[in-house]
């Protein structure tokens, strides 16, 4: 569904100190440098998957991004999206696909979301029959019932993304690329948000790339992430993989109860990776190999209320793998 070889996008940038003087001196003679958002990407997705895009910040997501839903031409590589050559824009690939960017709107601020999704199906040129069967689907999905009759400027921050993802769909898109869909919302609309998108892919067999700081977006949407920082590509395969290959050890955290004997509870994590420890609260590292005779060795030492066992938070396994790319880059540099 979706190729990138060797992408590329470079932008040419004038910088300039500040002052009046200098001002002056850029009107007649400037200086440029080229800043390479994105440097030889190459990947492909197939149809129906959800694929979570990551990187830090300026990693050159929404470059790549823009690229693939034909906003910029690359600068040199080969792009294709289900058939097209974004840059084309053609009618058919429009109506193929979407763009949601969770910073931007499409909504008219003092009109009603239902105006906006009214001038959609024109512009898509949607069938009656069809938009009202779709606005039925998504009204369900999103709970938008009582929503697209409010002048949108009434609006909370996660009732207009809702409405703006209901906007991006009226089409009913094969392929979504949604750029920070759930950002600013409270952790309940999160949820609802990513419900209905995999909800979508599996109704529709769309094909979804996301990309979010948010990380447990990442973990309940995507298996398999593709990585970039400093526009390279790092990383592109299954997710549990990466953090296995990242930080190939697990998280256990438990609860003593209040009767344990502290020199008793010193000599069971004396040998242990002991990561936090809070009260009776404490949390270890351990490899997977020795789960289970560590697990054993805690439950004879110790009295343990409650135990559980889970993988690094992926936000600690994001925050290594840029950290080992940015040594890299300094290191050929």
């Amino acid at each position: 569904m979706i190729v990138a070889r060797d992408l590329r996008k470079h932008f040419k940038v004038h910088r300039r100190p500040p002052g009046l003087a200098a001002a002056l001196k850029s009107l007649f003679r400037r200086k440029y440098e080229t800043v390479k958002a994105v440097d030889g990407v190459s990947f492909t997705i197939d149809p129906g998957e959800r694929v979570g895009f990551l990187g830090p910040n300026g990693a050159g997501k929404t470059t790549t991004l823009k690229v693939l839903s034909g906003l910029l031409h690359p600068t040199s590589g080969e792009v294709e999206v289900a058939g097209f050559t974004p840059a084309r824009r053609e009618d058919a690939f429009l109506r193929a696909i979407t763009l949601v960017m969770g910073q931007k709107q499409q909504l008219i601020w003092d009109l009603p979301p239902a105006e906006t999704f009214a001038m959609n199906r024109a512009v898509f040129d949607v069938p009656p029959a069809q938009y009202a069967e779709t606005m039925r689907e998504l009204t369900e999905l999103l709970g938008l019932a009582e929503l697209i009759t409010k002048p949108t400027r009434q609006l909370s921050l996660g009732e207009r993304m809702k409405c703006e993802l209901a906007a991006a769909l009226l089409h009913r898109p094969t392929t979504l690329f949604l750029d920070e869909p759930t950002i600013g919302l409270d952790v309940s609309m999160q949820a609802a948000m990513r419900d209905f998108i995999r909800d979508y892919n599996q109704r529709h067999g769309a094909t979804v790339i996301l990309t979010s700081h948010y990380m447990d977006d990442v973990v309940a949407l995507c298996p398999r992430v593709i990585v970039i920082d400093g526009g390279k590509l790092i990383h592109d395969g299954d997710l549990k993989a990466l953090v296995r290959r990242i930080q190939p050890h697990k998280r256990m955290s438990f609860t003593v109860t209040r009767d344990t004997d502290p020199a008793a509870l010193a000599a069971a994590l004396a040998k242990l990776d002991v990561e936090q420890r809070d009260g009776n609260r404490v949390v270890v590292r351990i490899a997977e190999a020795d789960l289970h005779n560590v697990v054993s060795h805690l439950l004879a030492a110790v009295q343990i209320a409650d135990l559980s066992i889970e993988d690094p938070p992926l936000e600690d396994v994001m925050r290594t793998l840029f950290s080992r790319s940015a040594g890299g880059a300094h290191e050929a540099a």
